[in-house]
C-alpha cells in the first residue's frame, strides 16, 4: 500500500529537516571557526543563529588552491544545504572571494544555513558577527619608519586618534614645554600583527590576503610580529593617531620586503613594501623621542651601547639632547612675547600651531636621516632620484649637536615644507624664513617633490608626497 503523492512529499521534506537538525553544527555569533578536510562534517552545512538584527558571515581561505571551496548562505530555514543548485532561489547566496575572503550580510529572523562545497584540502575560517563581516580588507596601510642593513622600523595602520587638547586661551596662553610628556594612550589598542616576507617569494604571489594564511605561512624568511614584540603605542602625528611600532632586526642587506598589518587576526591590510640598506651603511635608527615624535628614520650618530642596536630617549648623548631642547625653548619665550590669543597676527594658525610646526621643522634639522640611493633595477628604478647629499668622513654634521663619524654616508635633505610650514605659521617678527627655491633652496632642503618648487604654490610636486607606499623616500617630512 503507497502513501498518497501529497503525503510522501510532506514525510520527505520532514524527514530532511529532522535529519538537518540533528546534524548540522550550529555556528556560534561572534566567534572565529575553523574547517579543514578533517573537520568537516559528512554534510558540510551549518546552522546560523536566528537574530533579530542584520547578521554577517565571513569566510577566509587559510592556503592556496587552484581551485578553491565555494561558500553559500541561505536566510530560508527550510533549505538545510545550500548549494550552487538552489542559486534561483531568492533566499539562497553565494559568498564570492576577493583576495582569499568574501562576506554576506542580511536578515536571519529564522535562522538559516551555511554550506561548504568542493571543500578539497583548503582549510577555510568562518566568522559570524551581528558587527559587520569579521573577515575584511582594510584601506589604512602600515608605516615604513626606515631602514638600516638589517634592521627596519615600522608602524600598524593608526588605529585611535589622539585625545582632543584644549587651545591654550589668553591671559594663561601656555605652550607645550620643549621636552614636553607624551599623552595617555588607549588602555585597549587593538590586536594587531605585521605579516613581513621578502618579495621576491613565488608562493607570496599565490597566498590569499587573510590572517590566518599568513599566521600559517611557511614563505622562506617571512615572519610575524605580534605585539608583544613591538614597542608599544605611539603618536608619531596628532592627526594620524596612535599606531604600534616595532623595530625588526635579522634582515638581509639590500633586500626588498612586503609587509601586510592583521587586524584582531582577521582583517588585513594592503602591503607596502620597503628595502634594507647595504652592508656598509652605517647609520642606526633613532625612534621614540617625546620631544621629536616623527622623528624614525637613520640618523648619522654613533651607534647606541650594546646590548641597544638603536637610539632612543635612554641612550642619545646630553650633548645632543640638551641643546636641542634649550633651543625650543629660548623659541618659545620669543614666540610668547607675542600676546597669543589676546592679538592674532593671523586668522588662520596661532602661536600654539607656530610651535608645533617650528618643532617639527627643528627635529628634521637637528637630527639629518641618512639614506642610500636607491639601487638600479631596469624599468623599476626609482624615480625621481632622492634630494641625496654626499657627506665625507668625519665632515662637519649638518647638525650642531651632533659629533663627525668616521665613515662617509648620504644625507636625505629635508623637505622645504617643513621649513614652508614653519614659515607660514609663525608671526614675521620672529624672523623666520626658507630659503628661496630659484636661488639656493636645493643646496639645504628637497626641493619639487611635495609642492611644485615655484614660490607659494602648494601642490604638484614631482612625486607628491615625501614617501610612497614601495620603499621610496625623496626628502625627509617629519
Amino acid at each position: 500500500m503507497f502513501l498518497p503523492l501529497e503525503l510522501t512529499v510532506l514525510y520527505i521534506l520532514h524527514a530532511q529537516l529532522v535529519r538537518s537538525q540533528q546534524t548540522a553544527l550550529q555556528l556560534t555569533l561572534n566567534s572565529l571557526h575553523t574547517f579543514n578536510a578533517s573537520s568537516l562534517p559528512k554534510v558540510p552545512s551549518f546552522a546560523l543563529p536566528s537574530s533579530s538584527s542584520e547578521l554577517s558571515v565571513s569566510v577566509a581561505l587559510c592556503s592556496a588552491e587552484a581551485t578553491p571551496p565555494r561558500f553559500f548562505v541561505t536566510n530560508d530555514s527550510s533549505i538545510s544545504d545550500p548549494s550552487a543548485d538552489d542559486l534561483g532561489n531568492v533566499d539562497v547566496f553565494e559568498i564570492s572571494l576577493d583576495d582569499g575572503s568574501g562576506s554576506w550580510t542580511g536578515a536571519v529572523p529564522n535562522g538559516g544555513y551555511f554550506a561548504v562545497s568542493n571543500a578539497g584540502q583548503t582549510p577555510f575560517e568562518v566568522g559570524v558577527s551581528d558587527g559587520g563581516p569579521m573577515h575584511q580588507l582594510l584601506d589604512n596601510l602600515p608605516l615604513l619608519g626606515d631602514t638600516t642593513l638589517n634592521e627596519v622600523l615600522l608602524f600598524s595602520p593608526p588605529f585611535s586618534p589622539s585625545p582632543p587638547v584644549d587651545p591654550p586661551t589668553y591671559p594663561n596662553y601656555t605652550l607645550p614645554a620643549a621636552n614636553t610628556s607624551f599623552p595617555v594612550g588607549p588602555t585597549t589598542p587593538p590586536n594587531v600583527t605585521l605579516y613581513v616576507s621578502p618579495t621576491s617569494a613565488s608562493s607570496l604571489v599565490t597566498m590569499p590576503r587573510t590572517g590566518c594564511a599568513m599566521r600559517a605561512s611557511n614563505v622562506a624568511g617571512s615572519f610575524n610580529l605580534g605585539a608583544n614584540k613591538s614597542e608599544g603605542i605611539w603618536l608619531r602625528d596628532a592627526s594620524e593617531g596612535w599606531r604600534w611600532q616595532w623595530l625588526v632586526g635579522g634582515l638581509t642587506p639590500l633586500t626588498n620586503y612586503t609587509v601586510y598589518a592583521i587586524v584582531d587576526e582577521t582583517k588585513v591590510s594592503e602591503p607596502i613594501n620597503f628595502v634594507t640598506k647595504s652592508a656598509s651603511f652605517v647609520c642606526p635608527i633613532v625612534h621614540s623621542l617625546p620631544y621629536c615624535p616623527t622623528v624614525n628614520y637613520a640618523v648619522p650618530i654613533a651607534p647606541p651601547p650594546f646590548p641597544f642596536t638603536a637610539h632612543a630617549t635612554n641612550t642619545l648623548p646630553n650633548t645632543v639632547v640638551d641643546p636641542l631642547l634649550q633651543v625650543l625653548t629660548n623659541f618659545t619665550v620669543s614666540l610668547t612675547t607675542f600676546a597669543c590669543g589676546r592679538d592674532q597676527y593671523s586668522p588662520l594658525v596661532s602661536c600654539a600651531d607656530c610651535q608645533q610646526a617650528y618643532r617639527n621643522w627643528l627635529c628634521a634639522v637637528w637630527f639629518p636621516r641618512c639614506s642610500e640611493a636607491a639601487p638600479e633595477s631596469g624599468s623599476d628604478s626609482q624615480k625621481p632620484m632622492s634630494a641625496l647629499q654626499a657627506q665625507a668622513p668625519s665632515a662637519t654634521p649638518r647638525s650642531p649637536g651632533l659629533s663627525p663619524i668616521s665613515s662617509s654616508y648620504d644625507v636625505l635633505l629635508p623637505c622645504l615644507e617643513t621649513c614652508t610650514a614653519a614659515d607660514r605659521a609663525c608671526p614675521n617678527f620672529l624672523g623666520f624664513k626658507c630659503p628661496i627655491t630659484r636661488f639656493n633652496a636645493a643646496d639645504s632642503y628637497g626641493v619639487g617633490y611635495v609642492d611644485s618648487g615655484a614660490d607659494g604654490v602648494q601642490g604638484g610636486g614631482i612625486a607628491g608626497t615625501a614617501q610612497d607606499r614601495y620603499g621610496n623616500v625623496w626628502c625627509n617630512q617629519t
